[in-house]
Parts: structure tokens; sequence; C-alpha cells
């Protein structure tokens, strides 16, 4: 399943990717403020991307800004703009990107990045749909709507006093939490071959494949970076291993691992026999703390992962005594 409504669309088949593609069809054509949460690399910019494609707006522009990668002093500046002798440099003046994406949308990456007395002026434009550029008296009036996105816990922010509750209500009219990569690994095959399809298009550059090893370790790894990271190194072995197959040792080191767990576990039978049943066990409970792990304990991602329903795995955890560490089962 993916959204044909963007060049880079969003794909997946896994119930987390579907849910917020339902999401995005459903929000898309209305004007309401959206918060994207999910971590680094999930994504959050192609999902406003997809929300602006399907509004009213989609002929307007999309006009981003990442809040964390531009200096304090001069965010501001970037997004209401400055009138000329405004500050030490302003040569002459400039439309900030509130008034660039005018009739179109907003999207504010790293929102929670942004300073105390900014939030303040962002509050006023979502209440009012106005604004005065750096240096002026003259307000200028927008018709923008804006999709924030943020790897931050904005309850945790706001608890601290670092983000002001009443922009996280302006903001969170719909809450669009992205899944993490691990949590629906099903779906790194699907997008290893859209990448892979992608340089061949683009950089005329491909790979013939990946054996089912190689694809078995991909699938398996842990992707810290999320999709951004499976980009990568789809990228990488398109380099190395054009018009050839993917082998498992082509990979990174840091995702080829054991397919069978070490210690106390006997990858041939022993002279001595052994103990299948204990075996089988220990193998179960160790994948199963692996899926936990990997989902932060979250029974219907680690259940997905594990090809189970989700009461089979919550009977297994009872049976087996296995709670989550500093909370119950």
């Amino acid at each position: 399943m993916a959204s044909p409504r963007v060049a880079r669309p969003l794909i997946g088949d896994h119930p987390s990717m579907r849910k917020v593609l339902r999401v995005v069809d459903r929000v898309g054509p209305t004007d309401s403020s959206v918060l994207i949460l999910g971590e680094s690399g999930t994504g959050k910019e192609l999902v406003a991307q997809a929300l602006h494609a399907a509004s009213d707006r989609a002929a307007r522009p999309l006009v981003p800004i990442n809040c964390g990668a531009i200096p304090a002093q001069l965010l501001e500046s970037e997004l209401f703009g400055h009138v000329k002798g405004a500050f030490t440099g302003a040569s002459q003046s400039r439309p900030g990107r509130f008034e660039l994406a005018d009739g179109g949308t907003v999207f504010l990456d790293e929102v929670a990045e942004m300073s105390p007395a900014l939030q303040v002026k962002l509050l006023r434009v979502l209440q009012e749909r106005c604004f005065e550029p750096v240096g002026s008296d003259r307000s200028v009036s927008v018709d923008v709507r804006v999709v924030a996105a943020t790897n931050r816990d904005l309850e945790v922010e706001i608890e601290a006093g670092r983000f002001r509750e009443d922009l996280y209500y302006r903001l969170n009219v719909v809450e669009l939490q992205l899944p993490p990569l691990r949590g629906r690994a099903s779906d790194v095959p699907k997008l290893a071959a859209f990448f892979n399809e992608r340089n061949g298009t683009h950089r005329r550059r491909a790979v013939a494949g990946f054996s089912d090893e190689a694809m078995a370790a991909l699938v398996a790894y842990g992707w810290p970076g999320n999709v951004r990271e499976l980009e990568n190194v789809v990228e990488r072995l398109t380099v190395f291993c054009a018009d050839e197959l993917v082998e498992l040792e082509d990979l990174p080191a840091k995702i080829v691992r054991p397919r069978m767990p070490k210690a106390n576990l006997p990858l041939d039978l022993p002279d001595d026999g052994v103990d299948l049943r204990a075996v089988l066990q220990a193998l179960e409970e160790r994948l199963i703390l692996q899926a936990l792990q990997r989902t932060a304990w979250n029974k219907n991602q680690a259940a997905h992962l594990l090809g189970l329903n989700r009461t089979t795995l919550v009977e297994k955890l009872k049976k087996r005594g296995l709670l989550q560490p500093h909370a119950s089962a």
C-alpha cells in the first residue's frame, strides 16, 4: 500500500502504516493543524508532503523549515521575514517562510527546538493568522496550514517548562504517530526494493536483488536510523554490488548478526544428545524478548514480528513470567 500523491511515496503494508495512510487520506483535505510524532528517519516530512498534496492547497507552496537546524537568533527572521536594516547584515527586506507559504502549507520540523519567546509568536500566528516581520510594525496577514513534527515527547517538554501547553493544543488538532521501522519489519523488503528501483532510475545503478540470507538479515536488524538508514544502506549496496545479487557478506558488519542465538543453544547435536524441549523453550524466550525489546514492549508489534496473535504472545508471557522491566506485563 503506497500513497500515490507524492514523488517519494509512503510505503508499507504493515497495519501501523496502513493506519497512517488512512489518517492522511482523511485529514489531508481538511485545514486542520497536524502534529506528526516519530523518531528521526521515520518519514515525517514525507507525511507532511502527502498531507499537503491531498489538500485543496496542493497548487500552492509547501514550505518546510527545520527549527533545529537554524540558530535561535535567526529563526524568527526565517519564519516571519525582516525589513531592511532590522539587524546587522539585513541589507534588504526579505519575506519569511510564512509569507512565502501564503495559500499553502508551512511544515515546522523539530518544532520542539523553538525557543519559548518564539513559541509565543507562533501561537499568535496560529490564532490570528498575522505577524510582524523583524524590525517592522506592519502586520502581514497570511492564510496557511501548519503541519508540525518532532521526535520529542511534547508532554514531557511541557512538564519541564520547555514547551507551551497552549501552543501544543493549537498544533495538535490531529496527532499522527509514525511507527519506527523496527516495529514494522515486514515492510523492509518492499522499502528496499523501492529504493533499489529508484537508484536504478535516477543513478542508473541497481543491484540484481537480495539473497534470502541477506534479506533475512535486513529484516532482523533493528534500524536505529529507521527508513533513512535503510535508504542509505541500499544506496551503498548499489555502489558496491551494482548488477549483482546482494549476499550476506555484502552487508555492513553492524547488520550481519548470527541467525541463531549463541550461549547454551547448540547449533549441532552434541554426541551425548540434547534436551530438545529445553533448547526450544530457551530459543522461544530469547526471540520473544528480542521482539519486545525491539518494539519497546509494544505487544501488538512484537506479536507481528513473531508471527503470533497478540493473545498468544500474552499467554506465553504469563506462562513464563516474562515481565517488562520496571512495569507490569
